[in-house]
């Protein structure tokens, strides 16, 4: 790759929201995404590409980190720099054909224009990759004004889509792996493995990626709500779980695994999160992630915390046992290492490690492409934040493909983890307008 820097323009906003940025950006679909943080202080949009990052190798994290920074090495600092938006796919080992096609092991862009919203401010910037003219400069500068003005025009009214077909394609290959896995557990060749499948789904007409992140938005307010567009694929979901963060030095992660539903009374819910709280299953599973976490601190940071036990963190379908942990970086360790070490944790993969993959090649019914995956994005000075890619959907025309799957263990049944993943349907399943599993 050709080494260089970028020219960034960046004009202060008012009265345009990135989800307003993103619909404007209708003339480069297939190239736009759109990220808003768990707490809604950092949302942000994209649409172009700048540069355009593959990566299509088992080191896929290396070869992102080692692009990145020879196409940045000689920029100087902006107050607003570029970011870097994209993510990686669950399993570069896993061969299986899926209906995401010939799809990169590993996809970050740096968008054209983009659009942050960060509290009360808005920023909205235009990036070359390399020198340009005064005249090239002034050009970038009145295509963004212009695509500001449209923006503030649009109007997200867009209605849900109609479902005409819903199939569970994988049920019975499903129930049947979940059987199978439990078998190699009791066998005492894992501790856990999480199994996954996918629902499929076909609608009237063309999906519309601005309906579904407006929908997500409104419905998940507490969740990471992403989109990814890459040609005729759009990648998108509302997941509760960080990865990893990195602020100012400052690394945080979130373990999040054992969950149940929510009650649909107050005293319900809160039977249930009790329940939840002194279950050993979930205890055992939310256990072995913050174990991993830890110890990847541990070799990480210089100094770092842990709580003594864990708290509940609750979405409007589900809630689940919650660890944070944070700590101090080494100096020179970034943001993707801490992803590539991190990834998969035990909450989407299993214990131990590549034995769970190992597995999970062998007996889950599908690839799962960039679902479970890491997703997010870093800057030149090295912040960044990274969601695991979960309660998320890809489509693709009219057609909609869901996924969700379970911690597997010795004890697992593979009806009640059958009914799990249909609770982790819930919030794409509504954003698409299909009938919810209570």
């Amino acid at each position: 790759m050709q080494q260089h820097s970028f020219h960034v323009t960046t004009i202060e906003v008012e009265g345009v929201t990135p989800l307003q940025f993103f619909m404007a950006g209708e003339a480069y679909k297939g190239t736009r995404y759109f990220w808003r943080d768990h707490d809604t202080t950092n949302t942000i949009a994209g649409v172009g590409h700048a540069l355009r990052l593959t990566a299509s190798t088992t080191v896929r994290f290396t070869d992102i980190e080692q692009q990145w920074q020879q196409a940045t090495q000689h920029h100087t600092a902006t107050a607003q720099p570029p970011l870097l938006f994209g993510g990686v796919t669950f399993d570069p080992s896993n061969d299986k054909l899926s209906e995401w096609g010939d799809f990169p092991q590993a996809l970050f862009v740096v968008a054209k224009f983009q659009l942050v919203q960060k509290g009360d401010k808005t920023y909205a910037n235009a990036h070359y990759a390399g020198e340009v003219t005064v005249e090239q400069a002034q050009v970038l500068r009145t295509e963004l004004e212009a695509l500001l003005q449209v923006a503030k025009t649009m109007q997200v009214t867009t209605e849900k889509p109609k479902m005409v077909t819903y199939s569970e394609p994988q049920k019975e290959a499903y129930l049947a792996s979940i059987a199978n896995v439990t078998a190699r557990i009791q066998q005492g060749e894992a501790d856990k493995v999480v199994i996954a499948r996918t629902l499929a789904l076909e609608f009237e007409q063309e999906l519309q990626p601005v309906q579904l992140l407006k929908d997500l938005l409104a419905e998940q307010p507490t969740s990471y709500v992403f989109g990814f567009e890459a040609e005729d694929l759009f990648f998108t979901g509302a997941t509760p779980e960080r990865l990893v963060m990195v602020k100012s030095h400052h690394a945080y992660s979130s373990c999040v695994a054992g969950s149940i539903k929510r009650g649909s009374t107050s005293e319900e819910d809160i039977r249930l999160g009790e329940s939840l709280l002194h279950d050993e299953k979930n205890g055992g599973e939310h256990h072995y992630v913050v174990d991993m976490i830890a110890e990847n601190f541990a070799k990480s940071c210089e100094t770092y915390t842990v709580p003594k036990g864990p708290s509940l963190l609750k979405s409007r379908d589900i809630q689940h046992l919650y660890t944070p942990i944070e700590g101090i970086l080494k100096k020179g360790t970034t943001i993707l290492q801490l992803a590539k070490d991190l990834h998969p944790t035990p909450a989407l993969g299993g214990v131990p490690r590549e034995k769970a993959l190992e597995i999970i090649r062998e007996y889950e019914p599908m690839n799962r492409e960039m679902y479970a995956s890491p997703i997010g994005w870093l800057d030149i000075a090295g912040d960044g934040e990274f969601a695991v890619a979960l309660r998320c959907a890809m489509t693709k025309g009219n057609k909609a493909y869901l996924y969700a799957g379970g911690g597997i263990v010795a004890d697992s049944e593979p009806q009640a983890e059958y009914e799990e993943t249909l609770v982790k349907f819930r919030p794409m399943l509504r954003a698409l307008g299909g009938e919810i599993y209570e």
